[in-house]
Parts: C-alpha cells; sequence; structure tokens
C-alpha cells in the first residue's frame, strides 16, 4: 500500500460511519472512530505475540504419565470471512512425555490464537499444533465449542447453534480409549 494512502483505522470508521448513513459528528459518535480503534488494537494482538514469549520457559521436567486436561476455557475471536464475533469455550488435553507446562500457559496460547482472524477449524488445530511443538507430549486433544455471531445475526439467523471443533494428535487419535476418557471428562459423549 501506497503510505500516502494508507488510512488509519480511526479514517476508515469515520468513512464507515458516513457509507452507512450515519453523521460521525453527532454526540453519541464522535469518539466512535477512536474507540473502535482502540478495541481492534486488542482484538487483533494475538499478531504480535508468538508461542514462546507466551511459554516464557514455563517448562518443567515431571515424570507424568496420566492426562492433563484444562476445560471451559473461555476464548473470544473474529471470523474472517464476515469480521463479526463468536465466542465459546476451549478443552484441551495432553498426556506428558517428561515434561509439563504452567497452567496458565494453555489459556494464553488459545488467547494469542483467537485474536487473529480466525476460522473455528483453524484455531482448533493452532492450538493443538502449537502445544504439540512445545511440550513433545504423547498426545494433544483441543475441543472447541463456539456460537458464530455470523450464524446468529446474518445469513441462516439460528441463535442457539454451536460448532464444535476438534484435534486429536498422537495417542488421542491413535487410542479409542485415551480418545473417550478425554471427552468423557470435558462431559462429551463423543464428536
Amino acid at each position: 500500500m501506497n503510505v500516502k494512502n494508507k488510512k488509519t483505522i480511526e479514517s476508515l470508521t469515520h468513512d464507515l460511519l458516513v457509507e452507512i448513513g450515519e453523521n460521525p459528528n453527532r454526540e453519541g459518535l464522535l469518539k466512535t472512530p477512536e474507540r473502535v480503534s482502540k478495541a481492534w488494537e486488542y482484538f487483533s494482538h494475538g499478531y504480535r505475540q508468538s508461542v514462546d514469549d507466551i511459554v516464557n520457559n514455563a517448562l518443567f521436567n515431571e515424570e507424568a504419565k496420566d492426562m492433563v486436561i484444562v476445560r471451559d476455557v473461555e476464548f473470544f475471536s473474529l471470523c474472517e470471512h464476515h469480521l463479526l464475533p463468536f465466542f465459546g469455550k476451549a478443552h484441551v488435553g495432553y498426556i506428558p512425555n517428561g515434561k509439563v507446562i504452567g497452567l496458565s500457559k494453555i489459556p494464553r496460547i488459545i488467547d494469542m490464537f483467537s485474536r487473529r482472524l480466525q476460522v473455528q477449524e483453524r484455531l482448533t488445530h493452532q492450538v493443538a499444533n502449537a502445544i504439540q511443538d512445545v511440550l513433545k507430549p504423547i498426545g494433544v486433544a483441543v475441543v472447541m465449542e463456539g456460537r458464530h455471531m455470523c450464524m446468529q445475526m446474518r445469513g441462516v439467523e439460528k441463535q442457539n447453534s454451536l460448532a464444535s471443533t476438534s484435534a486429536m494428535l498422537g495417542q488421542f487419535r491413535k487410542s479409542a480409549e485415551t480418545r473417550t476418557e478425554f471427552l468423557s471428562i470435558i462431559g462429551k459423549r463423543s464428536l
């Protein structure tokens, strides 16, 4: 993009207000472009983060061999097709292979990837692959359940729809028994 023609989020928001028939100079909208710019800075901060920075060496040698699960982690993201929110809960499990990760790092990894324009399918796999790359565990499982405003506010307008996605790596993919144990713990019979 030519630097002379580069627009800020504030000026783009101002133009959007005009395009939809609003008056950006009316009292309630005077600071809207600035607020939208700050909101988008937050919504997209995952692009400015890395897994290495988040994990920050919070890996610990541990001989545990049983499943570790962090469930019901709330996430919020933006659909890359309509720039509308989708949100829900993520459930992550892994089987250690000599190392464990600080438990708070798992929600932080979810947040990093969800604070990018996304589709839920890719988001699910990005979380699973990041944990696989960092820990090299025996297996990783991620299930995400999301409500998509692009399906609720427009298009099919289905208010109670819920999208479920999963990524199963290693032992979770190979063993139905391991997968069933994980799904049972997070409260799902099957996917």
